[in-house]
């Protein structure tokens, strides 16, 4: 389990293909990373399998690669990093798993005085999910939805602390982004769906 609040921003080093899938090396200032542990690598959660001073790797299977843009990433991608939550951590984000819901991609990037506004259009079932003022994750980083955009998407309000500390001061219109739905919303929408059917 993560919380969404980054801790590195991390460089692509090296792409290869093996047996365990999409291999990634990636560049960071972790010094004491073990194998096995998880690191969220722009809110996909990923398995360290092997590691060294300032370097891990991770492998992402098919069905990874299938809601991921981990596809595209090559040499010299930036991605956001967060290793997972300890007991006891401050949970200064929200609850986030590292399960990507989907591909959203940013319409529309606009400066409004010292904030950042960008719109992310998602499907209708994720959109659906997004409550004012709730939380979303965007490529790793545990946001406050800042306004809803019908059945289409919704807006986020960008800090300048997020701005520098992450890569989504770089988002432009057209960017490809990861985009997890806020996990008590997706068990309340479920629960609820049981309940409608259970009544017809």
């Amino acid at each position: 389990m993560f919380t969404g609040i980054v801790d590195d921003v991390g460089t692509i080093e090296r792409v290869g293909t093996t047996g365990a899938g999409r291999e990634l090396r990636v560049r960071t200032r972790y010094a004491d990373l073990a194998d096995g542990e998880s690191i969220a690598c722009n809110g996909a959660c990923l398995t360290v399998r092997d590691h060294g001073d300032g370097w891990f790797t991770v492998a992402a299977v098919v069905t990874t690669r299938d809601r991921t843009t981990i596809g595209d990433w090559k040499a010299g991608t930036r991605i956001n990093l967060e290793r997972a939550l300890r007991a006891g951590d401050r949970l200064g984000g929200h609850i986030v798993q590292g399960h990507v819901d989907c591909v959203g991609e940013v319409t529309a990037v606009a400066r409004r005085d010292d904030a950042l506004l960008i719109d992310v259009a998602v499907p209708e079932e994720i959109a659906l999910l997004m409550v004012p003022h709730g939380s979303v994750t965007v490529d790793g980083v545990s946001l406050t939805v800042n306004a809803l955009l019908g059945s289409e998407g919704f807006q986020l309000s960008i800090i300048e602390y997020t701005e520098r500390q992450t890569t989504v001061g770089a988002l432009r219109a057209g960017s490809r982004v990861h985009v997890e739905a806020d996990v008590i919303a997706k068990h309340v929408q479920r629960l609820v769906a049981a309940q409608r059917a259970a009544l017809t």
